[in-house]
């Protein structure tokens, strides 16, 4: 076999050299391209994340939903593991319908309260008016008798009371007035005052829905064989009290002043 000459072995050392650079640049080129091909996918993930924000900002865009978003907890503090109270719209929107509902509530607390304050006035009202009739209609009845009608008079007078002051007029009338009235020959008539052909002198000096206290001015004319002259006018102020029943109103107490 021949040796190579020293001609050959520099042509084929300047072959091996120019491989070499040949790789070299091959290899410094595929390098260049995949740092190009890296800072194109960094661009692009970066023009893509501010597009994306972009969206998120837009007035009336829904704003998307990743992957990752999705498949972690709502609670849960991204990149820790740890959850956190959640601090978005819903809880805002939890807390406006709490104030709402609140409001709500009030105003329905304050229309109820109103609502039964207007018609306790309105049936104040009208029990003053129906009392106030009843008291004058029931004095006269109650505050007169005639000693040959007692029992008559006694019964209708007892028409107009209610609860234990009738059965303390009752008694009062039966052991008292009877037997007074029966020995003297008693008569009494009574009448409320007021100016001939006009109303009767009488007010409500205080009013309830089932309670009604009535101011009346009665004068009281007594006949009797006690009596100087065969008889005597007395002027008196009396205070009746009315309480509503089934049976309409009813005087439940008489007072004179």
């Amino acid at each position: 076999m021949a040796k190579p000459t020293l001609r050959h072995r520099s042509v084929t050392a300047a072959a091996t050299r120019a491989a070499a650079r040949r790789a070299e640049r091959a290899r410094a080129d595929a390098e260049r391209t995949g740092r190009t091909e890296r800072a194109d996918r960094t661009d692009r993930a970066g023009r893509a994340g501010r597009a994306d924000r972009t969206e998120r900002t837009r007035p009336g865009v829904l704003r998307p939903i990743r992957a990752e978003a999705r498949r972690r907890d709502p609670g849960e503090k991204p990149g820790t593991g740890r959850t956190t109270a959640a601090t978005g719209p819903a809880p805002r929107r939890g807390r406006l319908l709490a104030v709402l509902a609140v409001l709500v509530l009030t105003a329905l607390a304050a229309s109820t309260v109103l609502g039964l304050r207007h018609r306790e006035a309105e049936l104040t009202h009208r029990a003053r008016s129906e009392a106030l009739a009843a008291a004058r209609k029931a004095a006269p009845v109650i505050l007169s008798y005639h000693h040959k009608r007692l029992d008559r008079d006694f019964a209708a007078a007892r028409k107009h009371l209610t609860g234990s002051f009738r059965d303390e007029y009752e008694r009062t009338t039966a052991k008292v007035v009877a037997p007074t009235a029966e020995k003297y020959k008693g008569i009494v008539k009574a009448t409320v005052a007021g100016p001939e052909g006009g109303v009767p002198a009488a007010s409500v000096v205080s009013s309830s829905p089932d309670r009604v206290v009535v101011l009346l001015f009665v004068n009281q004319v007594t006949e009797s064989t006690q009596v100087s002259g065969g008889s005597r006018l007395d002027l008196n102020r009396v205070r009746m009290t009315l309480t509503r029943t089934p049976q309409g109103w009813k005087v439940s107490a008489v007072d004179a002043l």
